[in-house]
């Protein structure tokens, strides 16, 4: 049997990522790798992560404090406190803290795959890598996920 998974106020593994802070809450190793669960901080006026999509995992979102705006395609979405946001696979989104107070949000991720891609961004940064577009799209496709740029170029063929 599995233990109970408690994670305090403090608990969890914290993940600097420049404007962005990443509480990992869930790894996947509590639930079998069918769910990961981050807490994400974003920073006042952030433009948070390019456009892109999954082909493996849901998203979702829950707007704990401050207000995010989703891009969704071509389409803007503006989420305050208190709003839940499901991404599936497939559909192209990013989001930003466009207010002038942090951005909390609760993050899942379903299976947990996208867990390891905040770790590896982190491993990027220790090592003196910068976090350029090129970069980070080179991370993201080792978890089955494609820049909007990529997905845009796939739409069209």
């Amino acid at each position: 049997m599995v233990p109970v998974s408690v994670v305090g106020p403090s608990g969890g593994e914290v993940i600097a990522l420049g404007p962005a802070r990443i509480r990992i809450l869930e790894d996947g190793g509590t639930t079998g790798h069918r769910l990961g669960v981050a807490e994400i901080t974003l920073a006042p006026r952030s433009p948070g992560p390019q456009q892109h999509r999954h082909a493996q995992h849901d998203e979702g979102f829950y707007v704990v404090s401050g207000s995010a705006r989703f891009t969704v395609g071509g389409q803007v979405h503006d989420a305050p406190a208190g709003s839940l946001v499901m991404v599936p696979p497939g559909a192209p989104h990013s989001f930003a803290n466009p207010g002038d107070q942090p951005l909390v949000m609760i993050n899942t991720f379903t299976p947990d795959l996208y867990v390891r891609y905040f770790k590896d961004l982190r491993d990027m940064l220790a090592s003196g890598q910068p976090l350029d577009d090129e970069a980070v799209a080179g991370v993201m496709h080792r978890y089955h996920t494609v820049p909007a740029i990529d997905y845009a170029a796939d739409s069209a063929a």
